[in-house]
């Protein structure tokens, strides 16, 4: 790493930044905290995202996006609650967990409606419907959306079914959007759920980015970072395509690091060796769950 003599001074400003100022970068590229602004377009999100719009457009009842951690799928929700209506009612819940009764619970805290927790499960269903049917009323969809769907519980998916069945004539009251790991996918289909898989409209399942796709993932967040897209090159790309299996967010923790190793070096570009080094060191903690070394 770049040594600092004790009696070195460097301005306030550059310290923070690392590597920015020596790429030319006006933010990290590859930063993990989900970012619409770096959202490259691939083929597969393009169709998830339309799904999750066609979702919401067709009033489906229950629409369904699922995929690997770190594929990308809650970017997608933060480029679907910029773009949704202001007709549209939104609750998000992120990891809800609870046993039956407790997720009438987070939907009422969700949708910002106060109710007393005291009141049993009937008043509360109640109160939730009488919210529904004045929202609808006041020419508004109620959206609810779940985050890291995998971590219902089958009651508490169940639950969510009848939900569903409060309706007005042939207008939906509440739509619900569903995005979760692979194990959401799989739970679905046991057969005590198939009432539930009956009412999922829409759904769609990412997977892993091609090679083709991890390369131009990564030229493209290099770009919108204000790089010219050649900071890191070609075989490097070919290498962090295989190391990170094409998992995003794996690609952007090993593509951070790359960029700090290679301005610790003093080198503007990113090639195979560099990359190969942060690999051997063991600072890319995803390389070892990617290839599944560990349990």
């Amino acid at each position: 790493m770049k040594k600092i003599a004790p009696d070195e001074h460097q301005s306030s400003e550059s310290v923070p930044g690392f590597y920015l100022e020596s790429f030319g970068f006006s933010e990290r590229p590859f930063t993990l905290v989900p970012d619409p602004t770096f959202i490259y377009w691939s083929e597969q999100h393009k169709r998830a995202f339309s799904v999750l719009e066609f979702g919401i457009l067709s009033r489906a009842p229950i629409t369904m996006v699922t995929g690997a951690v770190g594929c990308g799928k809650t970017t997608l929700l933060r480029q679907l609650l910029k773009t949704l209506e202001s007709d549209s009612v939104v609750g998000l819940i992120s990891n809800a967990q609870g046993d039956r009764g407790e997720l009438i619970q987070w939907v009422l805290h969700s949708l910002g409606v106060k109710f007393d927790p005291g009141i049993g499960y009937v008043a509360q269903f109640q109160i939730l419907q009488d919210f529904l049917i004045n929202t609808y009323a006041d020419g508004k969809r109620v959206v609810l959306i779940f985050d890291e769907a995998q971590n219902l519980s089958k009651d508490s998916l169940e639950e969510l079914r009848m939900l569903t069945n409060i309706n007005s004539n042939k207008d939906e009251l509440i739509q619900l959007v569903l995005v979760g790991q692979n194990e959401l996918r799989e739970m679905i289909k046991r057969p005590e759920l198939r009432q539930l898989a009956q009412r999922i409209a829409a759904s769609f399942h990412l997977r892993p980015l091609s090679e083709s796709a991890v390369h131009d993932f990564i030229v493209h967040r290099l770009r919108v970072a204000g790089g010219t897209g050649e900071e890191i090159d070609e075989k490097a790309r070919m290498l962090i395509y295989e190391v990170a299996q094409g998992i995003p967010r794996l690609v952007n923790q090993i593509c951070d690091m790359s960029l700090l190793y290679a301005w610790s070096a003093d080198s503007r570009i990113v090639d195979s060796k560099v990359v190969q080094a942060v690999i051997d060191d063991g600072v890319f903690f995803g390389a070892e769950i990617a290839s599944g070394e560990l349990d």
